[in-house]
């Protein structure tokens, strides 16, 4: 006899208008999500000393389209496709398990979405931006698809994560706007990338029972919440104490003292984090984490 509780796959698209349909495409895209790689592409556009010209203005215009709209985009409609089977049983309302949208038309957006990118880095960039693109492109696949799928294990996946919102997506700016990427920007880059794979485990925490259910070994499932709650602080902190030593040795004292501000700001949220870390994750991330995106901002500032 059948299980009659088994997940079954949504044969018929239930989706009855074309306003329904783009409502499930924008669900997709997760617009919320484009944030991070934007502002990581205007900390890199920044960071690289270029002057604002009309060229500047215009590609920065661009290069934002790119890390958000098309990116970004791309890479939560290949995730959405790839969890869909694991979605028809935790989340049987999301697009493709609900058959709001269909598989085949899920691969056309990805593919039209990463063509999108890779036509748009050329004219950004041409070949460095490019291949940049195609680089956070592989990231993706890794991240989201099998055989790989990173996302299974919290130390790497969240690191693919965090340097293709932030490393990859700065790199992208700074090579956009100025054809090269400085020794002083690659640093924060790769910093302020190391500092975000604390704030992608702050986003495991609401997710820590199903993910044990599922096997997903993130941080918080390896660890346990109270000690991935201080690790996640402290992997946000270091690279942000490194930066602020990188700005005094390039004699920015003003900058080093107004990165080293934001981040003693931070430590008494973090306090109130790691005393409840599940129900306050999303409090920190609407005030701590702002003052670590206010520090990208200040060291690409100080650098240029």
């Amino acid at each position: 006899m059948a299980n009659q509780y088994a997940p079954q796959a949504c044969s018929v698209p239930l989706v009855t208008s074309r306003a329904d349909f783009w409502r499930a495409v924008l669900e997709l895209m997760k617009p919320l999500t484009w944030f991070a790689p934007m502002w990581a592409f205007l900390c890199g556009a920044i960071s690289s000393g270029a002057a604002p010209t009309g060229e500047f203005l215009w590609n920065l215009f661009l290069g934002a389209i790119l890390a958000g709209p098309l990116m970004c985009s791309m890479s939560q409609v290949m995730n959405d496709y790839c969890d869909r089977e694991v979605d028809r049983i935790n989340e049987p309302q999301r697009p493709f398990p609900s058959g709001r949208i269909t598989e085949s038309q899920g691969l056309w957006l990805c593919t039209g979405l990463t063509l999108g990118s890779f036509g748009l880095a050329w004219i950004v960039g041409a070949w460095p931006v490019l291949l940049i693109t195609i680089a956070a492109f592989v990231m993706s696949l890794l991240y989201s698809a099998p055989p790989v799928r990173g996302k299974r294990n919290g130390w790497f996946g969240n690191g693919l994560v965090s340097f293709a919102y932030e490393g990859v997506a700065w790199a992208t700016g700074c090579l956009a706007v100025s054809g090269a990427f400085p020794p002083a920007s690659i640093a924060g880059a790769v910093l302020y990338s190391i500092g975000a794979h604390g704030i992608m485990t702050l986003n495991d925490f609401k997710s820590v029972p199903g993910d044990t259910a599922l096997g997903i070994r993130s941080v918080p499932v390896q660890l346990g919440i109270p000690r991935a709650a201080r690790v996640a602080c402290y992997v946000m902190n270091i690279p942000q104490l490194l930066c602020v030593g990188l700005l005094a040795w390039y004699g920015e004292w003003l900058w080093a003292a107004v990165l080293m501000g934001l981040l003693v700001a931070q430590i008494p949220l973090q306090v109130k984090l790691v005393r409840d870390p599940e129900a306050r994750a999303p409090w920190y991330n609407a005030t701590g984490t702002t003052l670590y995106v206010l520090g990208m901002m200040a060291y690409a500032i100080a650098i240029r």
